[in-house]
């Protein structure tokens, strides 16, 4: 099963991440969203950074994550390189706890910047064995 593809849009970036469950469709969400501006597979693991999040939803709760993302790219100048690991559960609200890891941007070739993630066209689908996530962003 492919990480994620990128789909057709016409401004903006558009892509289906795909996972054996939705912990790891989240975690090619990230990857593919810093491979619009990079490529993560030269970005070497230097620093590390949790995450945590939480909301009421699956949907809100995946852009709340890749939106710590991009925060972490405009404060930090941060590229990821790797998702450590990444777990999801859920109480009353459904919550995500994430390590990621990678450099500083200065160090490499980028192209492009990342404005913010979109809920239109957002998707979320699971089936037994196999989860995919449907993100638009900003550029």
């Amino acid at each position: 099963m492919k990480e994620y593809t990128f789909l057709e849009h016409t401004a903006d970036a558009k892509f289906r991440a795909h996972g054996k469950n939705l912990e790891e469709a989240f975690t090619n969400a990230a990857l593919a969203m810093f491979s619009i501006i990079t490529d993560t597979h030269k970005i070497k693991e230097k620093t590390t950074h949790d995450i945590e999040c939480s909301s009421k939803d699956l949907k809100s709760l995946l852009y709340d994550f890749l939106e710590e993302l991009v925060f972490l790219i405009d404060t930090e100048n941060f590229l990821l390189s790797k998702v450590k690991e990444l777990k999801i559960f859920k109480e009353k609200l459904y919550f995500l706890r994430a390590v990621v890891a990678g450099d500083e941007a200065d160090n490499y070739e980028t192209t492009g910047d990342i404005k913010a993630v979109t809920y239109y066209d957002m998707e979320i689908k699971q089936e037994k064995g196999k989860a995919m996530v449907q993100v638009v962003l900003d550029l």
